[in-house]
């Protein structure tokens, strides 16, 4: 029997999760819970339905059935009124930035508090410094456009916006993709800060196994419709599933391994 306690402590709840495309099953009754205040990590291989996961949870596109409950909130059915109120509760930072190219950084970031505050454009410009100090990036990045930012910029300024509006939970798609390994760290070290300084929960889409050894409380591996192993890396070592030891096996998991002082 699930305690009160526990279900307090789970910011997301999804319950035999099935999606289906045509004749293709993406998920197959799939079940995961994300902790309160957790940084946990979604891998999988392609088609593993990753980023259809993160786009039902984000009211973005709607299963066959199952349940899937955010902040306490059953997703089916919700009003359109609900809907707008969750998304307020969430920041999402998309793979690409998703940056409007004709706005500047400053004004990209203070989108969502223009949307959904009244708020003075000179507290928002305000408001949007901050989130981008918070983020690691100077004032003056805030002036320029999208497409005169470096990568790791882009990823940082995108990350400024998801904060916009205060958010108890935090989505990160593949967040260090295409970074060299020193902005990679830094945006490795960036996630761990946030969740410390402001309890965030945070749902991560990742392939970078460095962010899953130093990152992450939990991963959980998709594959075959399901989640076939959810824990830590040092727990998923312990299993022997094929999809779950290509994380571990091979130069690139042995490596990222050897950096935590795993054997």
């Amino acid at each position: 029997m699930t305690s009160l306690a526990s279900l307090e402590n789970n910011v997301i709840e999804i319950s035999q999760l099935t999606t289906r495309f045509g004749e293709h099953v993406v998920h197959a009754g799939l079940d995961l819970v994300v902790r309160r205040a957790e940084i946990l990590a979604l891998v999988g291989g392609s088609g593993s339905g990753k980023s259809t996961l993160l786009r039902e949870i984000i009211l973005l596109q709607q299963p066959e059935s199952g349940s899937i409950k955010v902040l306490g909130v059953d997703l089916e059915n919700i009003s359109d009124a609900a809907a707008l109120a969750l998304r307020q509760r969430w920041g999402v930072m998309f793979q690409s930035g998703g940056l409007f190219g004709s706005l500047t950084v400053r004004e990209n970031v203070g989108l969502p508090l223009r949307e959904h505050t009244g708020l003075s454009d000179a507290l928002i410009d305000e408001i949007a410094d901050w989130k981008l100090a918070m983020a690691g990036l100077d004032p003056e990045v805030g002036a320029q456009y999208p497409t005169e930012l470096s990568g790791g910029m882009m990823k940082r300024a995108s990350l400024a916006r998801a904060l916009a509006l205060d958010p108890e939970l935090l989505f990160l798609d593949e967040p260090t993709a295409g970074l060299d390994p020193e902005s990679a760290d830094e945006i490795d070290q960036l996630i761990r800060k946030l969740r410390d300084l402001f309890g965030l929960s945070i749902v991560i889409i990742t392939h970078d196994l460095d962010l899953l050894w130093q990152v992450s409380d939990r991963v959980a591996v998709l594959a075959d419709g399901k989640v076939l192993g959810v824990g830590s890396m040092a727990e998923l070592a312990q299993l022997n599933i094929p999809a779950i030891r290509k994380f571990f096996d091979g130069p690139r998991g042995r490596a990222a391994q050897q950096q935590t002082g795993l054997r």
